[in-house]
């Protein structure tokens, strides 16, 4: 007699289903807690200190979540091959919930347990990613496990910090994750934006262009490593102009003017676009005349957020067998998401002695922008297709 499953609803159906919706609602209530203790209203007792816990957990909380449950949904489509499913999805599940709550025990755990339990998650995510390609053999689908483990170990550089293993890797860990995140969006852009595009747009074709997709990882790679190595400069602004210039190219081949007319569209491509702007602002902060966080945030809060966002609103459409179309609401959560970014980016270059008040009103248009995804998408989520089929 089988054991009844714990996890049998259609919320565990298919891994982009209970990953897109805990990443919603962590991008609601880790900005929340931010905001508290940035505003001084909420102490801050955390395993992580305050400036690196609200980095880690929009990197391996939010962005992670993003990730892991676009590759799970994807990975089965390339390979046609079964990911996971019910209790061993929602096993996967609680593993990355284990590791956003239990920092707030630190005190009543050990470190080292809080710590393996959060650096476990995406070694975990990367078998299970892995295995289908394997039984597959598609290789080339490899290079995904490849970032996946690069994600990992940023990771564990930030835990090797915290508990003095190391010294001063926390930060260059939470940089390592931030190269790694961009870098799997600039490969992912390569496989979805033209199929995207051509789905969303009747009659059109894409002419992929080889080249430019290569160039436009390898120019990106170039300008991350050159950071890493504390490389400033003109090597570094010449490395990021590269890049900012070759990913132009790229966007450009992919570009149709109807993209403007289709809001599924048009996100994706604004999105790119910020995570050109943050090689622009690089180029610019290698000659000190900009803040280099303005150029990380470029590459966070506009690129990986804007681009996130628009990625599972568009794939839980195709993934319950509902019509790519969207909610006027989900229209106004685009809009809210780029003002965030604005807010943050570029409005403050003119008017910094603003910042707090940048701040706490770009936190508002985020958190209003993640409530109507929650709003619009948790009911499209957790329950079964439109169209009857499976996933």
């Amino acid at each position: 007699m089988k054991s009844p499953k714990i996890f049998d609803y259609p919320l565990f159906a298919l891994g982009f289903r209970p990953f897109f919706v805990l990443a919603g609602l962590s991008a609601l209530l880790l900005i929340l807690l931010w905001n508290a203790i940035f505003k001084g209203e909420l102490a801050h007792g955390n395993y992580f200190g305050a400036s690196t816990w609200h980095a880690h957990e929009m990197l391996m909380g939010y962005s992670v979540a993003v990730i892991a449950g676009f590759l799970l949904t994807a990975v089965k489509n390339w390979t046609n091959k079964p990911t996971l499913t019910g209790d061993a999805l929602g096993g996967l599940c609680l593993l990355w919930l284990y590791g956003r709550v239990l920092p707030f025990y630190a005190g009543l755990l050990p470190d080292v347990m809080i710590a393996v339990i959060d650096m476990a998650f995406v070694p975990v995510l990367a078998w299970q990613v892995s295995k289908p390609i394997m039984q597959a053999k598609q290789p080339q689908h490899l290079l995904f496990v490849a970032l996946l483990l690069l994600i990992a170990i940023g990771n564990g550089l930030i835990h090797a910090d915290i508990l003095a293993l190391t010294e001063n890797t926390a930060w260059t860990g939470l940089a390592l994750i931030v190269a790694t995140i961009i870098t799997t969006i600039l490969v992912i852009a390569g496989k979805v934006f033209p199929f995207f595009t051509e789905r969303g747009l009747s009659g059109t074709l894409i002419i992929r262009n080889p080249l430019l997709d290569a160039l436009s990882i390898a120019t990106a790679v170039v300008v991350f490593a050159l950071q890493a190595f504390d490389v400033s400069g003109a090597v570094l602004a010449i490395a990021a102009s590269s890049a900012a210039l070759v990913n132009c190219a790229r966007l450009a081949v992919w570009y149709v003017p109807r993209i403007w007319y289709v809001p599924l569209l048009w996100v994706l491509y604004v999105g790119y676009g910020w995570i050109i702007l943050g090689f622009v602002m690089t180029a610019f902060a290698a000659y000190q005349m900009v803040l280099p966080s303005l150029a990380l945030h470029a590459f966070t809060v506009g690129g990986i957020a804007v681009l996130t966002l628009g990625m599972m609103a568009r794939v839980a459409l195709g993934h319950t067998g509902r019509a790519l179309r969207i909610s006027n609401a989900i229209a106004i959560a685009f809009v809210l998401i780029n003002v965030t970014a604005l807010l943050r980016v570029l409005v403050p270059m003119t008017l910094p002695a603003w910042y707090n008040l940048l701040v706490y009103v770009s936190s508002l248009c985020w958190l209003t922008a993640f409530a109507l995804f929650i709003f619009v998408y948790l009911p499209i989520l957790t329950q079964q297709r439109a169209d009857g089929q499976a996933g």
